[in-house]
């Protein structure tokens, strides 16, 4: 086993030892004899934490089930395995003219690790997150039940399971409405912003005015031009291509140098080449969706420019009415440590409630930010980042993690034992080890959990 296939995608926590096939995991639960705490499904391993480890378990490897089922180009409705990507289903639906309606920054999770994690893009004003669009799904239980969840059957279920990082059970197929659209292609604007202020004075009205809409901040700039950066906001062309060209860029980086190349220099380089490329765009102009939507897809292995300890990528949502206060604060406090983000995004999440019980997004403002692991250094920032974020009455994206405290979770996620209540007994993650089980008794169970 090449144990590099199982790493989270952050490389910060160690690969996982133990790993069976999707088939030899279905004939296990369903004989009844899977242990306690045992497996976990793993999907592409996009989750930069360790919500898709089981440091103490087994990973089930479900990638073998990766096709799509049926497709009804009048309503958008398909049906697929949970192993199917989302690049897979791109390319399947694009020549009838529809798209995923929620994609998150990279096409190379599964449909199951989407629904899992309940994934948003940068339209959630309008779309809301993945599993909003969600219809149904099969669910493979440790009893040997193999149950259909919906809004109108095993509901419980379907709720803890959208957004329930894979502890709910085995998700075997899924059916998910997609979107029609003129074409994959994006008509894309570039609105530059001096600072913060100036961003958030533009903010509601892009999300009004555009079905995308996210923000790149220079995290370097400091004083008056604190998160100075670009605003790109975007629509489906209406006359441009329906074809999906082949995933994955001509460039990759071929080894992992023995340190991070990240470093201030490099950011300060990077940054003012960035703006000055794609600010010179201001007209709407027309872009491939695999740029606008993915573009660090086109730079296989990209997470090795953060050397051999990898890195940590932070994610919180802030209220609106905290976020002209607590963005800033967050920017400072990662300025302060010394510590530069290579990436960072600023998007506003809109009030479309997703049917997760555990969904991470809510109304306000997402700051996410990649840190090179330097150790104790840089764990200091995260966990003062998580102090400003949930002072504020916001929350830590558990799927982004790796080392969050339990306090933090519970913080973040106060209903968190609704899903606690309905988990699967064999399934188990770090993650959920490492915060949910040290908050308290636990119970979980298959009785219950269809109600």
């Amino acid at each position: 086993m090449n144990s590099s296939r199982f790493q989270s995608f952050g490389r910060a926590t160690p690969p996982a030892t133990k790993v069976i096939s999707a088939a030899d995991a279905v004939a296990l639960l369903k004989s009844g004899s899977a242990r306690p705490d045992s497996l976990l499904a793993y999907g592409n391993g996009r989750s930069y934490g360790d919500t898709c480890q089981n440091v103490s378990g087994t990973l089930v490897d479900m990638r073998s089930l990766a096709r799509v089922h049926s497709f009804n180009d009048e309503t958008g409705l398909l049906e697929a395995d949970a192993g199917v990507l989302l690049a897979d289903i791109i390319a399947y639906a694009a020549p009838f003219g529809f798209f995923p309606p929620v994609v998150p920054g990279t096409q190379f999770v599964t449909l199951g690790g989407a629904i899992a994690n309940d994934v948003h893009g940068k339209n959630h004003h309008r779309r809301g997150t993945f599993g909003c669009h969600v219809e149904a799904f099969t669910l493979l239980r440790s009893d040997g039940h193999v149950l259909t969840c919906s809004e109108t059957q095993n509901t419980r279920l379907f709720w803890a399971t959208i957004g329930g990082m894979g502890l709910t059970g085995l998700i075997l197929s899924a059916t998910i409405r997609l979107m029609r659209v003129p074409s994959l292609d994006v008509l894309e604007t570039v609105t530059r912003f001096g600072n913060l202020a100036e961003y958030f004075d533009l903010a509601e009205a892009a999300d009004q005015a555009n079905e995308y809409a996210v923000a790149w901040i220079d995290q370097l700039a400091s004083g008056r031009r604190l998160g100075r950066g670009l605003l790109f906001t975007g629509n489906h062309a209406d006359h441009g291509s329906h074809g999906a060209p082949k995933p994955g860029g001509r460039f990759s980086v071929p080894f992992q140098p023995p340190v991070t190349v990240l470093n201030r220099p490099f950011l300060k380089m990077f940054n003012t080449a960035y703006r000055w490329k794609k600010g010179r765009a201001s007209d709407p102009h027309r872009v491939g969706y695999q740029g606008f939507f993915f573009p660090l897809d086109g730079v296989r292995d990209w997470n090795r420019l953060y050397g051999p300890t990898g890195l940590y990528q932070h994610q919180s949502v802030v209220p609106g009415e905290a976020a002209r206060e607590a963005v800033p604060a967050l920017l400072a406090a990662a300025k302060r440590a010394g510590q530069g983000s290579f990436l960072t995004v600023l998007k506003r999440f809109g009030s479309v409630r997703s049917p997760g019980m555990l969904s991470f997004p809510r109304p306000g403002y997402t700051l996410t930010l990649d840190f090179p692991n330097r150790g104790q250094k840089t764990l200091a920032l995260l966990t003062e980042l998580d102090r400003i974020a949930v002072t504020a009455g916001g929350a830590v994206n558990p799927y982004k993690d790796a080392r969050m405290s339990a306090e933090t979770f519970a913080a973040s996620f106060p209903d968190w034992r609704r899903l606690e209540a309905v988990r699967d007994p064999a399934f188990l993650s770090s993650f959920w080890a490492r915060t949910a089980q040290r908050l308290g008794p636990q119970r979980s169970g298959l009785s219950e959990a269809a109600e």
